[in-house]
């Protein structure tokens, strides 16, 4: 069967967007499901997030077709495979600029190791940079799914009508099967009035799905990637592990994933 590729973006920064990426991964690959995560964000926190250092083959060198997306992935634990960034990531968009198809480049590359490689994977997941690059669209056209985290705080849903502008441009210009999976409120804190009128407007105005599970604000999420791990491994037993390990499972339910 074919990997769903899900695509998590917000073009806002501080979304909690690269933490979502982390946890979802783990947590999925915790309850046996094969995951790839690809790290498409130049300040590669993911990558430093699961512990993975000195990656002089990731998925830069993938994108300028010095090595296969094979080649670029890095086994970390379990079920989970990291495809990682590094800072040459930055300079990507510069250099296919003039490329043929260029929004489809990452496309074509996961059509291609999927039809050949039969990775044997359940999900990819992609981790993108919070800006509308040309490398981020090369990730949400390469995508089957969006996963829009949206942090529960001012502001937070200054762009987002935006983004699903671009994504209604997408799929109707590169990739007409593109889909909202559904936006993910984050840091939310249960004890301010603020959070939970972020979360009502978001109900009233966001004409997609939106997940029941909320992921709060949390300092042992905060603090899990300075350590190179998922709060699985940091913090298992944590109000941010345990909203992660309720969002792995609505994951599951929503992509049919669970059998």
């Amino acid at each position: 069967m074919r990997p769903l590729v899900i695509t998590i973006c917000n073009r806002k920064g501080g979304t909690g967007k690269t933490s979502v990426a982390i946890n979802l991964a783990a947590y999925l690959s915790r309850l046996g499901k094969k995951v790839l995560l690809i790290d498409l964000d130049p300040q590669a926190n993911a990558t430093s997030g699961l512990g993975v250092t000195n990656n002089q083959n990731g998925i830069y060198e993938v994108l300028s077709q010095k090595i296969s997306l094979t080649d670029s992935m890095v086994a970390t634990r379990g079920n989970l495979w990291l495809s990682p960034s590094s800072e040459n990531l930055a300079g990507a968009d510069v250099e296919i600029i003039n490329t043929e198809n260029r929004e489809s480049i990452l496309s074509c590359i996961l059509n291609s190791f999927i039809e050949n490689e039969n990775p044997g994977l359940d999900f990819i997941l992609i981790d993108t940079a919070p800006s509308l690059s040309l490398t981020t669209i090369n990730g949400l056209v390469a995508a089957d799914k969006v996963l829009i985290p949206v942090q529960a705080e001012y502001f937070a849903l200054e762009g987002l009508g935006q983004l699903c502008k671009t994504i209604d441009l997408i799929k109707n210009n590169l990739q007409p099967n593109l889909t909202i999976l559904g936006a993910l409120v984050t840091m939310y804190d249960g004890r301010s009035k603020l959070s939970l009128e972020v979360w009502q407007e978001l109900y009233r105005h966001f004409p997609h799905p939106i997940f029941r599970t909320v992921i709060p604000r949390n300092v042992r999420l905060a603090e899990a990637p300075s350590y190179g791990q998922s709060i699985l491994e940091y913090a298992p037993h944590s109000k941010g592990a345990r909203a992660f390990r309720r969002l792995a499972k609505e994951f599951l339910s929503l992509n049919n994933k669970n059998k």
